[in-house]
Formats: structure tokens, sequence, C-alpha cells
């Protein structure tokens, strides 16, 4: 399967969109934070996206192009498999973060270099744009945080306040650029 990437525009992001996007995603096991350490726990529940949600996304997405951040995306034969965002405010001082808002993989797309390929996208252009880190408030899957480990994230040193207080169970991780 040929793979395509490239920036989307203000004008593409549409519901219509994502008619082939798969969100799904089959949760048993999660990091949580126990006393001192984390720890995996069992968790079983499916992580899937409602029409809210889509809207939600869209809203945050054109809001990331009109405030100059980055969305770039990963198409095969037409359809939306992936796709990640950068948000274009420095924050964190010295560390100089930005944050990696959403990347995401269809579901049969999953597994096959997609979301290798938009993270590299997102680390060279959070570079360009000056900064030292990517911030990532990750999803606490254990198969999600398998890959930003992969990928070579690690426990940020600075945690991000608002995403803390959004997603009290989301993993907060950075990437030195």
């Amino acid at each position: 399967m040929t793979v395509q990437y490239r920036d989307l525009c203000g004008q593409e992001l549409s519901r219509d969109l994502f008619k082939g996007f798969v969100r799904r995603q089959v949760v048993t096991d999660c990091w949580r934070w126990e006393g001192e350490n984390w720890v995996v726990k069992k968790d079983p529940f499916i992580d899937d996206w409602s029409e809210e949600d889509y809207q939600t996304l869209l809203a945050c997405l054109k809001r990331t192009l009109q405030t100059g951040g980055f969305v770039h995306a990963a198409f095969c034969g037409g359809s939306l498999k992936g796709f990640v965002s950068v948000e274009p405010v420095l924050f964190g001082g010295a560390h100089r973060y930005l944050d990696l808002s959403s990347l995401h993989v269809s579901e049969e797309a999953r597994k096959m270099g997609i979301g290798r390929a938009l993270f590299l996208a997102a680390k060279e252009w959070a570079k360009e744009k000056g900064a030292k880190k990517l911030y990532i408030s990750a999803h606490s899957a254990v198969e999600s945080q398998a890959f930003y480990k992969a990928m070579g994230c690690v426990e940020a040193e600075l945690y991000h306040k608002e995403h803390v207080e959004k997603e009290p169970f989301d993993c907060q991780l950075e990437c030195v650029l």
C-alpha cells in the first residue's frame, strides 16, 4: 500500500475527511502512577470517537492551523489513514517545548510505519520552529506508550498543568529534538 504524506489546509478539515478513518482502539492494559512508580494495570475498554469528539477534533485542528501550527497527514488511495498536529507556541521556559497535540492512525493502518513517519515529521517541524523538545500528553495504553518509547520519548521533566487536568490518566512525555 502506497502512502502519501502532506500538510493539511484549513479548507480540507471537514467531517468528510474522516469518513474512512477508524479511531477505534481496544485497550486491555494501561500505565498508572501508583505511589511513586509507574505500573501496568488491567483497565479494559474500547476507545473510540463519538460524533461530538470528531467535531471537537476538527475545531482543534482548524485552530492549530489558524494560529500557525502544523497539521500533517497520511493518505492511502485518497483516504486519510493518519494525522499529527503540533501547536505553534513554545512553553516550559528553558525546556522550549512545542505541544504535539494529536497523533492518530486509523485502526487498519497501524503497524505500517505511518505513526513513525508522522512523528518524525512533527519532530522536524518543531525543531525548525526553535523547539528543543516535543511535549506529548499520551494515552496510557501499553501499546501507545510502547510506540512513544520506541520514538525516544521519556517522562516529561516539566508537566503541563492543563494537560494533566484535562486527561489525568495520560502519561506526560517529552522527546528531545
